[in-house]
């Protein structure tokens, strides 16, 4: 049986920014969330699309299950 490396799923909410209170199951605490929204493109090429990327941080003080990420008003 090959190993992932994976510890274990624990519950996360994003905390502000476009994704405000959205849970996800998240696996070996990772520091930093990504989430893309699509962006409305006018006169695009066939195929091109846009997407808006947000960052969101791991909250340190948070010790256990619910694990909490902060939007980072920084992100590109």
């Amino acid at each position: 049986m090959e190993k992932t490396g994976v510890t274990g799923w624990e519950t996360a909410v994003l905390d502000g920014g476009p994704a405000d209170g959205l849970r996800m199951k998240v696996a070996d605490r990772p520091r930093v969330i990504q989430v893309t929204h699509p962006c409305l493109v006018e006169a695009a090429p066939h195929g091109l699309r846009a997407e808006g990327v947000y960052v969101y941080r791991r909250d340190y003080s948070v010790a256990g299950e619910l694990l909490r990420y902060g939007f980072d008003i920084a992100s590109p």
